[in-house]
Parts: C-alpha cells; sequence; structure tokens
C-alpha cells in the first residue's frame, strides 16, 4: 500500500496522539510497525526482529527510530512532510535505549504490535507503568475521521462488487475451491491485497471460520460467503452473505425460516446501534431475536467487530463490553446461526455510528439469493 492521505491529515494524528497523552497523563507513546504506524505516519515499513519505533512524547517533537537498512523505506510514506525526526541505528546499538531517552518519567503505553521482545526489553528501561496504547488511548484509533471513513466506504463498495457476482459461481458440480480461485481473482480486480475468502458449503457453513475445501456443491446447498481484501492507504473490506445454490427456493424449508430470523437479529442490531449506547447492547438485540426463535445456541461469535487499517480491532460489539458508541465508530454487524452437521449462515455490514444512528457502508441486498 503506498497511498497516503494529505500530510495535514497524519499531522493532525499526532497532535492528537500527544495531547491524549497529556489528557492520560502518559510521558508518551512507544509506537511498532503495523497499523498503528500506518495511522500515525502512513508508513507500513517492515524492520523484521529489529526495532522501529515511533515515539510520540507528550511535549515536544516527534521521533522515529528505524535501522538504517530501512531509512529508505520511509521515504514511502508521509514522513517526510512531518515534523517527526528520523534517527537511524546500526546494529549493536541499544535502539530501545535511544527511544525511551526521549520520554520524560512517567507512564508510558506501549503500541500493540511489539512483539513481546521489544516489550520486556521497554520495560526494563521504563521506570513507570506502561499500558497498552490499544486501550488507553483507544479513541485515537477508533473515532475514524472524515478521510478514514471515505476509505472504508470505497472499501465497502469494492467488495460489494464482489458479492454481486458471487451467485453466478455458485453452480451444481463445482468445488467450494473453484469458487474461491474465482473470488480471489474478482477481489484483486478490486482492491491491492486478498485478505481472506470463505466458502462454506452445507455442513460445512456451520463451521464459521471455514476456508473452503473439494466439497462439490449440489443444488440446495446453503453457503456462506465471506470475503475481505485491502486497498488504498491499507484499508479493509468485509463482507458476509448467504447464498443458495440453484435459488433460495431449493434450500431446505427450515433453513429458509432460519434465514427470516438471522434477517430480522441484523435489523435488530442496526436499529439500536446509535451514539451513547453500549457495545454489548447491540450484541444483545441481535442475540434476543435469535435466542427468541430457539436458535440462541447456535449463535456462537460476537455480533460484530470494529475494522479500519486492520481487519479486527475496537469497538467489539460483544456482550460485557461497556463501551458506549460514538460517532465515527466503524463496525461490522454480522450475526449468524450455525447448525452443525447440517448448514451455516450469517449476514454482515460495516457500518459507522453517525449523530442519531448508524450508516451502513455495505449496499448488496440482504436477501438470501
Amino acid at each position: 500500500m503506498t497511498d497516503l492521505f494529505p500530510s495535514d491529515v497524519y499531522a493532525e494524528r499526532l497532535h492528537r496522539a500527544a495531547q491524549l497523552c497529556r489528557e492520560e497523563g502518559l510521558a508518551g507513546i512507544i509506537i511498532g510497525t503495523g497499523p498503528e504506524l500506518a495511522y500515525l505516519t502512513g508508513s507500513w515499513v517492515s524492520s523484521h526482529e529489529r526495532l522501529t519505533a515511533l515515539v510520540v512524547p507528550a511535549e515536544g517533537r516527534p521521533v522515529l527510530f528505524a535501522p538504517e537498512t530501512d531509512i529508505g523505506d520511509l521515504q514511502l510514506s508521509a514522513l517526510p512532510h512531518l515534523d517527526v525526526l528520523i534517527s537511524g541505528w546500526v546494529d549493536g546499538e541499544d535502539a530501545h535505549a535511544r527511544a525511551v531517552a526521549v520520554l520524560d518519567h512517567g507512564p508510558v503505553a506501549l503500541g500493540s504490535s511489539l512483539t513481546t521482545l521489544h516489550v520486556l526489553r521497554l520495560q526494563e528501561l521504563i521506570d513507570a507503568p506502561t499500558l497498552p496504547a490499544a486501550t488507553t488511548l483507544r479513541e485515537l484509533f477508533m473515532r475514524k475521521d472524515a478521510a478514514e471513513i471515505e476509505q472504508l466506504a470505497l472499501a465497502a463498495a469494492a467488495i460489494d462488487r464482489v458479492q454481486e457476482r458471487v451467485p453466478s459461481l455458485l453452480r451444481e458440480g463445482r468445488t467450494e475451491a473453484q469458487v474461491a480461485t474465482d473470488l480471489r481473482a474478482l477481489i484483486l480486480k478490486e482492491h491491492e491485497v486478498v485478505d481472506f475468502v470463505i466458502v462454506g458449503s452445507g455442513p460445512n457453513g456451520a463451521n464459521p471460520h471455514h476456508s473452503h475445501s473439494a466439497r462439490v456443491l449440489k443444488t440446495g446447498d446453503v453457503v456462506v460467503v465471506d470475503v475481505g481484501g485491502t486497498r488504498g492507504p491499507g484499508y479493509h473490506s468485509d463482507s458476509t452473505r448467504t447464498y443458495v445454490v440453484g435459488g433460495p427456493e431449493h434450500a431446505p424449508r427450515e433453513a429458509r425460516a432460519a434465514y427470516g430470523v438471522l434477517h430480522a437479529a441484523h435489523a435488530a442490531a442496526l436499529e439500536q446501534a446509535r451514539p451513547g449506547v453500549t457495545a454489548a447492547s447491540v450484541d444483545r438485540a441481535a442475540r434476543a431475536v435469535i435466542e427468541e426463535a430457539g436458535y440462541g445456541e447456535f449463535f456462537i461469535h460476537r455480533t460484530g467487530h470494529g475494522i479500519g487499517l486492520s481487519t479486527h480491532e475496537e469497538p467489539y460489539i460483544m456482550a460485557g463490553n461497556d463501551l458506549l458508541l460514538e460517532p465515527g465508530m466503524c463496525f461490522s454487524i454480522e450475526p449468524g446461526i450455525y447448525v452443525p452437521g447440517q448448514w451455516g449462515m450469517r449476514l454482515e455490514d460495516i457500518v459507522v455510528v453517525s449523530h442519531d444512528g448508524v450508516e451502513s457502508l455495505s449496499h448488496q441486498q440482504r436477501e438470501l439469493r
């Protein structure tokens, strides 16, 4: 991914990160490579086991430490246009000590992609508590700005176009693997990277994370198709629809009835989701519909997950999460029903919290087809 936002977008994010550190009483944050670094700088640089770390102090200029072997790749990011000092290091130097020296004394938030090797060394050097940046500064990453929402909308439209082609691929006599191969090609026409492809037919659909197999499709099979990719500056798509080989009229009667329940559960979650309610209450709204219809034991996962530069991130729409939803949060709504040995079904859309509800970024039809 090499597409970038204007540099002032990243500058504002860095400013907000420092501001949140001050508000939370932190000396600063240390971020490793991955989505959090890409969020703040546009860089997807990889330094393998060596330390690459962006240090954002509560006060003062941010510094990015990187091995000299990887300094050149930073030119592909927004860093050349940001007020961030780039400091190279070579094997044998103590990069961790240099990173910690940027910060004043006080608690430090550590990025979620830092490996145990780096975390333990940093904790040896930081004479104060260390906290996970993903939770202490989660407002920074969870509330998407206008530029991010635009990218997620483009990603959702891209995967919608893939789902539009699925019914023509599901023909009796084809295997799940053959369908998956076609789907990978379609995803790559709309994205830079294929993230995942799930084609779960018949009893395989009862495994929510089934990938695909040599199972041959037959008329009347219920098929779960869950696909996603990465595009633009690194934003992800994620969409699930449920189909029937030969058309819904060929599906088992119970499966058709269950899909009506699933559709209603999805609608209930959409209706519940709005600013000021908890993530858990959205999960509860979907789960209540499915439980009332007698399928509660077959809904075996959370109702949704946040999405952005990671496919799965906060906010998690699940029981026990008392996080209050706020405008700008983006997440999936994806209830499912999975009857072992028979069939599974799932309906997933990506939504963004607006000022009075949610707006769906996914626009593919939700009916069984």
